[in-house]
């Protein structure tokens, strides 16, 4: 198979692709995003499709480039990360006791073609009280992640049930990727 480059910063992406046994490097893109769309899934494969490009414009044009993006929908609301303490207490009192989607795009590039999907699963929170969504900020790890939680964290013990992908949730829908992936191979002639 070719050379399989992450175009993402995001340890648990690198931690998914290792649990797949994928061989590849990490190159994280810094392009700038910029949503031109209103609907989520059309969002965040619009920006997976910005960090791809990104970084496969970088590179010698025979390498397969994977870009992702996750957010969190709330109410009809997108809810990316955190800018402060403040702005995870409110996402995490919105999310409290309620169902929202939670939708990762991923581009793939392969011989300069583009192939982009997206992933959905819906997560219900149960109730949580102002003092547990305070004890969850000072541990830090909201800081970093859509929705200000991480359900494969401290934030497990908030979860009541998921419809879909988990490891959709945790950043990046390997199982879709996988058989997306095959078809991609396929199509060039390249075997897995």
């Amino acid at each position: 198979m070719k050379h399989m480059i992450l175009a993402s910063a995001s340890p648990r992406r690198k931690e998914i692709f290792e649990l797949a046994g994928l061989s590849f490097d990490v190159v994280p893109s810094h392009v700038q995003e910029v949503i031109t769309k209103e609907r989520p899934e059309e969002a965040v494969m619009e920006l997976s499709g910005q960090k791809a490009w990104d970084i496969w414009k970088k590179t010698q044009g025979d390498e397969i480039v994977v870009g992702a993006d996750t957010v969190v929908v709330s109410e009809g609301k997108i809810l990316g990360k955190p800018k402060n303490e403040d702005d995870a207490a409110e996402m995490l009192s919105m999310l409290s006791g309620s169902v929202h989607q939670v939708y990762t795009g991923v581009t793939v590039i392969c011989e300069g073609k583009e192939t982009s999907f997206y992933e959905e699963t819906k997560v219900r929170f149960y109730e949580m009280e102002d003092q547990e969504i305070r004890d969850y900020i000072r541990t830090g790890e909201p800081m970093d992640k859509a929705g200000a939680y991480g359900i494969q964290g401290k934030a497990a013990v908030f979860i009541r049930s998921i419809e879909g992908d988990y490891y959709n949730v945790v950043g990046f829908p390997i199982a879709r990727f996988m058989h997306e992936m095959k078809k991609i191979l396929s199509q060039t002639k390249k075997g897995i």
